[in-house]
């Protein structure tokens, strides 16, 4: 079976790495929200309203992305990637498109974080699952690597976004980006399909204990001190990775003082961080399992938060390394997760299992705008925004050492 199967006209063995390269290039797309830095200062200005609320599209983009997540793999289950990809991506475009009218934030966060976001959340598992199924003998780095594309997206469609906005202002811009996502998903989704049940590279044969011995059900998951440690230290990574993205940029210009043109690119700089973390950490998975994996990425997390801290006008490295290190450990978090999930609790059910994982995403979303927003408008100051990253990051060093190991189930 696993000789005669043909992907793209290879041998599976040596085609499968292309859905990898396809993958990635469709998280370009998933991932521009990711530059939502860029679009913060205009949307603010566009809309006449505090940091909180004009963070709020981006929170509730991400939210709805979690919460699309846990549908999207009961859907893909009965109607496959290729065409649940169609369909979202229809919807990732119109969202996009559909934000270029909002007349104010209330519209701008249906249009943008509820239609979008929910769009990207029925996307976004599909090349995830694909390279799951494709690649049981490398499933941390192949994940990794296509989600590479996710994490760097910022670097490429924020920087467009920084050129394109005092250009041809804000509405044409999600106008543009909203067409061009549409078109390049749905073109790039055609190709898309899981193996047969059980399909392996030939010779490959999994390390004892290294898969899961029983395949969980989702009910049967939840149940398990292995799900909630994994959820919690997922929560905790998107929280300090997430606030740490919406807020790059203006971090940049108000607490240390950079021009806002040196801050746009250094968002940028980020975004390559943040690439570079998902097949690092998806390596660092396969090679030292899960459980240490989590424990590099919130031991990184604690520092950079106490870092930035103590980080002030003219600080220009400290902040920089800070939030290289808050990206990448973001970009880190989606590897881990959807390694780990299948790792812990099997292949078989594995895209409504993740599904549910992910809500950690999307609560992480949620309570990181509200701690960086809350931050600003409270004290003034982004910086009080670090101190409840970094009490956050001990607590899951505590939860990941206790909890993340191989479950049993009932």
């Amino acid at each position: 079976m696993s000789k005669d199967t043909k992907l793209f006209g290879m041998p599976a063995a040596s085609g499968r790495w292309l859905f990898v390269v396809i993958g990635l290039v469709m998280n370009v797309c998933l991932g521009a929200v990711y530059a939502y830095s860029i679009f913060l200062g205009p949307v603010k200005k566009a809309f006449n309203v505090s940091a909180s609320m004009a963070n709020l599209p981006f929170m509730v983009f991400l939210s709805f992305f979690a919460i699309l997540m846990f549908f999207g793999g009961r859907i893909m289950e009965k109607l496959g990637p290729r065409k649940l990809i169609i369909t979202g991506s229809i919807i990732v475009g119109l969202g996009w498109m559909l934000s270029s009218f909002a007349p104010n934030i209330w519209i701008l966060t249906l249009t943008y974080g509820v239609i979008a976001g929910s769009g990207v959340g029925l996307v976004y598992g599909c090349p995830v699952a694909t390279a799951a199924r494709w690649f049981p003998d490398k499933k941390g780095l192949a994940v990794g690597l296509m989600l590479a594309g996710f994490g760097g997206s910022a670097l490429i469609t924020g920087k467009i976004a920084s050129l394109m906005i005092p250009a041809v202002g804000l509405p044409t811009t999600f106008l543009y980006f909203g067409i061009v996502f549409g078109i390049v998903l749905v073109i790039l989704g055609l190709p898309f399909r899981f193996p047969v049940a059980g399909w392996k590279p030939a010779g490959w044969t999994p390390a004892a204990g290294s898969v899961a011995a029983t395949d969980f059900m989702p009910s049967d998951m939840i149940k398990t001190p292995t799900y909630w440690g994994l959820f919690f230290c997922f929560m905790i990574g998107s929280i300090a990775g997430l606030m740490a993205i919406g807020i790059s940029k203006p971090v940049g210009s108000e607490i240390i003082k950079i021009s806002g043109e040196t801050a746009a690119t250094l968002v940028g700089v980020f975004a390559c961080f943040n690439a570079i973390g998902r097949p690092l950490f998806g390596f660092i998975t396969d090679k030292l399992t899960a459980r240490y994996a989590t424990m590099i990425n919130l031991a990184i997390i604690l520092l950079v938060s106490i870092l930035m801290i103590k980080a002030g006008e003219g600080d220009t490295n400290l902040y920089v390394i800070s939030f290289v290190g808050f990206w990448l450990c973001l970009g880190g978090w989606l590897a881990i997760a959807p390694a780990a999930t299948a790792t812990f609790f099997g292949m078989k059910n594995y895209a409504r299992n993740y599904g549910v994982v992910f809500f950690a995403y999307g609560l992480g979303a949620i309570i990181g705008g509200i701690i960086s927003g809350q931050a600003k408008d409270v004290f003034g100051t982004y910086t009080v925004a670090f101190y409840p990253t970094a009490v956050l990051a001990v607590v899951g060093l505590v939860l990941a050492f206790v909890l993340l190991k191989m479950p049993k189930k009932a």
